[in-house]
């Protein structure tokens, strides 16, 4: 593979607008870097998590005390004035119901920052090898253009000399227009693919020519067996866990409130007839006649239930998507093995030797032409297999939370 890649190598070098010590590269890591430090996503989860915190010291607090005064008849030989401070007191473990659910909402913004970070940990890696097999493509292309321009000037000559039908150079007129139009493509698809992982590292543009990587490595992932046993401490599943508690501490929080609360006054009264000062105690109490919150709690109740079914739903979704995202890497896999150590290595034999008979007047321009069709497709095959496997192991970094 290595012979493979460095002619495409020294076709890029010779083509590339920009001059090779002039490209800024970007690896893989620098990239992670950027993108956990900039993302608007991760900055978004942390200050929900902040905000989550700030409701546990207000779940925490007590209630207010209220001060109250009365003031009976408007005389002042006869008037009574009463000044008193009421104290509610909450029944039924109101607050450490509130706390608890508060608490529980802290532990879903925790989830949840996990869980963002893994989705753009998996975002950049998969947009990173983009680029890199976008990156090998337009080399690709610009290969293969070199390969048909070359082939194109030969098949001139002969035809100059006599030795080749004019249709053969017609032939390799079109088969250069079409590989320039391949090239065209590829480098539009290659900026697309640039400009996609410069947003996701917090760039307006992008910042980096190229990126470093090694298209020959090939993504590694435990079995789907293993990766099954990891599922349960994904960062979904974990959020679906977290927010089932969360919803069951909400109906708590609704059961402690059909305990009415007890509220004590205390206070003194000054009688201005009398011309003495008095005590004033009492308390008062709702008495749940009518309202007994039940159908805030039936409410709660069923989101809970709720949170339960969604749990299951997402696991059952999980485990498909993990399960697809597994078979598509190991059948890449093998293909990326078949391709590397047969097909490539036979397509290149081929068009090697369709080359030197062609020159050497053995084989006619179609099956130079035919020779270098199958090593381009195998090339291409290679590239497209290659960001079918990253892409299902950044699908699989996803879910497991990698």
């Amino acid at each position: 593979m290595r012979k493979l890649l460095l002619p495409l190598g020294l076709a890029a070098a010779c083509l590339s607008p920009v001059p090779l010590w002039a490209q800024t590269t970007l690896t893989l890591e620098l990239a992670l870097e950027q993108a956990t430090s900039r993302s608007p996503a991760i900055a978004a989860a942390a200050k929900e998590v902040d905000a989550a915190g700030a409701a546990v010291g207000q779940a925490a607090a007590w209630r207010n005390p209220e001060l109250g005064m009365t003031v009976e008849d408007t005389r002042r030989e006869s008037r009574t004035t009463t000044v008193t401070v009421d104290i509610p007191l909450e029944l039924g473990g109101k607050r450490a119901a509130r706390v608890t659910a508060a608490e529980r909402a802290v532990s879903v913004a925790a989830a949840e920052l996990s869980k963002v970070r893994a989705e753009v940990r998996s975002g950049v890696i998969n947009a990173f090898f983009g680029v890199l097999v976008a990156q090998e493509r337009m080399k690709l292309a610009e290969s293969s253009t070199d390969i048909a321009a070359r082939a194109a000037d030969a098949v001139g000559k002969r035809v100059a000399a006599g030795k080749v039908s004019p249709v053969e150079a017609t032939r390799a007129r079109v088969d250069f227009a079409n590989a320039q139009l391949e090239l065209a493509e590829a480098r539009s698809e290659w900026q697309t693919a640039r400009f996609m992982l410069a947003t996701l590292i917090g760039d307006g543009a992008p910042s980096f020519d190229t990126v470093q990587g090694d298209a020959r490595t090939l993504p590694s992932r435990p079995a789907f067996s293993e990766l099954v046993s990891q599922l349960e401490n994904s960062p979904a599943l974990l959020i679906g866990r977290l927010e089932a508690e969360r919803r069951a501490a909400l109906v708590n929080v609704e059961k402690s409130k059909a305990s009415p609360d007890l509220t004590l006054s205390l206070g003194a009264k000054r009688d201005a007839s009398a011309g003495r000062m008095q005590a004033v105690l009492g308390f008062s109490i709702p008495l749940p006649f009518f309202d007994r919150n039940q159908g805030a709690i039936l409410e709660a109740s069923r989101r809970a239930d709720k949170a339960q079914d969604e749990l299951q739903l997402a696991r059952l979704r999980m485990l498909g998507e993990l399960q697809d995202a597994s078979n598509r890497l190991t059948v890449a896999s093998a293909s990326l093995q078949t391709l590397q150590g047969m097909v490539l290595p036979s397509a290149q034999e081929a068009y090697e030797t369709a080359s030197k008979g062609f020159d050497a007047g053995k084989f006619g321009f179609l099956d130079v032409i035919d020779a270098q069709r199958s090593l381009l497709q195998a090339r291409s095959r290679y590239l497209n297999t290659l960001a079918t496997a990253y892409q299902a192991a950044a699908t699989i970094d996803r879910i497991t939370g990698r």
